[in-house]
């Protein structure tokens, strides 16, 4: 079965996607280093979700995710705080799919796991 694969350092908004994944039966997995993340797709992600305010490199992590033939289609949301609306934008050049400030990804997060956004 496919995971959420969560690439954060957050517990709190971890333990909300672990919450809604459950409701749907749907494992996640956390990881915190990129050699960890790549992993994690390779064995199967449904969605990926990264948090843009992290201290984690984010960037590298989702051009590292792209650059790999087999997991380019993965979708990559990533969530930010309101105020540092510029890493959307960069993020969006990295190869995130979809970028939501915090209070969206919050209130999208079940319909995120259940329908994630298509890669282009």
């Amino acid at each position: 079965m496919s995971a959420v694969i969560a690439f954060m350092d957050d517990l709190m908004f971890l333990s909300r996607i672990r919450a809604a994944a459950a409701a749907r039966d749907v494992p996640v997995v956390s990881v915190r280093a990129l050699p960890d993340l790549l992993a994690a797709c390779r064995q199967g992600a449904s969605l990926v979700i990264v948090d843009l305010d992290s201290r984690l490199p984010t960037s590298e992590a989702m051009a590292a995710v792209r650059a790999e033939p087999a997991l380019a289609a993965v979708p990559i949301v990533g969530f930010f705080s309101h105020v540092h609306a510029e890493r959307a934008q960069a993020a969006r050049a990295a190869g995130c799919t979809r970028t939501l400030p915090r209070s969206a990804f919050v209130r999208d997060l079940d319909g995120l796991i259940a329908n994630p956004p298509q890669t282009t």
